[in-house]
């Protein structure tokens, strides 16, 4: 089912989980390690992020180094059959620009399609790892819109090849990102919705924001959200705060803000440990807040802490 179809059906708040690939050399069976102790709530759905890949310079045998690219963890689509094969749930794979030319992503879609697997997230995605600025692979997109528009033509049975005449029209439910907090590179938040409501009008059929601490931030962006015109359900994604290094870590990498009650607490724990229980309790309390004011699907960004969304989950059955 697409993730609209749930949504529509659904008579109370769903709840869904994103997960990392494993690294390369890893089996499945760490992803189904991390699901097994969350599949009893029963999830709408989960994500499968994608990590493109990442450039490194190995010593070559006369002294000079060459810069090589690697790939540490693998594509989602035979995750995402994986998972829907061992938990009959639906799996939306995450799509994205840097590091795949528009016929490697046609040929992912083309696969996704002939799985069954309905649903799709498209993202710009970051810049590699070690590299300030984003940079597209030469034949592929530069921006998530561009990405969308390749979906949707293929919803209308567009495809790369002009001359193929009769293509299948694919029927992908497409999710885009929002940023409760304006994405880093928008100049300001107004721009970032006006880019936000393209997408819709282009095509996207849902919004999964980017994780947040503070509900109001989320609040005050579905309002805007809802004043432009954009209808489509907006889902807040949350994780958990659980280290004391993610303090400073969150804020320099997704540019959001930790509140002030949160992190005084934080900075009171003398452990990890603590931090984890003080984290989880703010989790607990965003969760029954957003389910209070009606959110379509808490989404949780598991990331290596299911026992700590777990326990946030238990909390608001």
């Amino acid at each position: 089912m697409k993730v609209t179809e749930h949504i529509a059906q659904a008579k109370d708040t769903l709840i869904s989980f994103e997960i990392l690939p494993p690294l390369k050399g890893k089996s499945i069976e760490s992803i189904y390690d991390h699901l097994d102790p969350l599949m009893e709530f029963k999830p709408a759905f989960i994500n499968v992020t994608y990590h493109r890949s990442e450039h490194m310079f190995k010593k070559k045998a006369d002294g000079s180094f060459e810069k090589v690219e690697i790939r540490k963890r693998p594509g989602t689509v035979g995750i995402c059959a994986a998972i829907m094969n061992h938990y009959t749930i639906d799996a939306v794979p995450h799509l994205i620009c840097g590091g795949f030319s528009r016929e490697e992503t046609e040929n992912a879609l083309i696969d996704l399609n002939f799985l069954g697997i309905d649903n799709v997230l498209v993202l710009r995605g970051d810049a590699p790892k070690n590299e300030t600025f984003f940079e597209p692979d030469p034949h592929g997109h530069s921006y998530a819109i561009e990405l969308l528009d390749q979906v949707a033509h293929m919803n209308n049975g567009v495809y790369l090849e002009d001359d193929l005449q009769s293509g299948v029209k694919t029927n992908f439910c497409i999710g885009v990102a929002g940023y409760p907090e304006k994405h880093f590179e928008a100049p300001n938040m107004q721009t970032d919705l006006t880019h936000l409501k393209r997408k819709v009008e282009n095509g996207a059929d849902y919004i999964v924001t980017q994780m947040f601490f503070d509900n109001q931030k989320f609040f005050d962006f579905v309002k805007k959200c809802r004043e432009m015109g954009i209808t489509v359900p907006i889902i807040p994604g949350l994780k958990p705060l659980t280290s004391r290094k993610q303090m400073t870590m969150l804020p320099r990498i997704f540019h959001v803000d930790i509140p002030t009650d949160l992190s005084s607490e934080i900075l009171k724990c003398k452990t990890d440990k603590d931090v984890e229980l003080v984290g989880t309790e703010w989790l607990i309390a965003q969760s029954k807040e957003l389910k209070a004011f009606g959110v379509p699907v808490l989404h949780y960004y598991t990331l290596g802490k299911p026992k700590v969304v777990r326990q946030a989950v238990e909390a608001i059955m």
